[in-house]
């Protein structure tokens, strides 16, 4: 069995190939704020990958797009949206601080 942990709550989930983190973090019974429904128009699901990204699909050119328009972006940025599990493996991310700019 693969997890997903999720912090900084410490919440883990366990996952199956497909879902998308955005589907697993709200599984997982977190808020995560998003206005456009999943398409990577807003944002809002932009969380950190701190391990486990082998174990995840790469970034489409529409996800990078749009990550490159949001302030605070890093290497281990991704969209929960647009992410989905593609290998058994465990992942972890970080929620960021929606406040600062969302």
């Amino acid at each position: 069995m693969s997890l997903l942990t999720i912090q900084p709550s410490g919440t883990t989930i366990a996952t199956a190939e497909g879902q998308t983190l955005l589907q697993l973090i709200t599984a997982a019974g977190l808020a995560v704020p998003g206005k456009c429904g999943g398409v990577a128009k807003c944002g809002g699901c932009h969380v950190f990958v701190l391990s486990g990204r082998e174990h995840l699909s790469k970034p489409s050119a529409n996800e990078n797009a749009k990550l490159d328009s949001i302030v605070g972006v890093g290497s281990k940025s991704r969209l929960a949206c647009q992410t989905r599990v593609e290998r058994a493996g465990d992942v972890a991310v970080e929620l960021l601080d929606f406040a600062s700019g969302f």
